[in-house]
């Protein structure tokens, strides 16, 4: 066999055609690759991995975790898109969380004296 003398260019193109051809690598090595070379993503509606994997049992143990996350940001929003819940003054805000939480009025009203 004999050697190659010089050196080659790899374009990103390449790198990236040879990525959707091979099923061998990684997540985390064709991410490398990826980005050692400056390939993008083969298409951008190409569904995420899953991290579950095959796994059923973990996958419906993540899901659960994702609606109760869901959940809790729903009840911190007050129920309203986190666009919308932004926009109301500050004023308005502070008087409905000091309501909400008396032991925080407590607090404040602590440390007001404190000065």
């Amino acid at each position: 066999m004999e050697r190659k003398v010089g050196s080659s260019t790899v374009t990103a193109k390449e790198v990236k055609a040879a990525l959707e051809k091979t099923r061998t690598l990684s997540a985390e090595e064709e991410k490398v690759l990826r980005m050692r070379h400056g390939a993008g993503a083969s298409s951008s509606r190409a569904p995420l991995a899953r991290a579950a994997g095959d796994n059923a049992e973990l996958a419906d143990e993540l899901l659960l975790i994702e609606m109760q996350l869901m959940k809790a940001m729903r009840a911190r929003a007050g129920g309203k898109p986190a666009a919308t819940a932004s926009s109301k003054p500050v004023a308005a805000t502070r008087a409905r969380d000091a309501a909400a939480n008396p032991t925080k009025d407590k607090i404040v009203r602590a440390l007001r004296k404190k000065k």
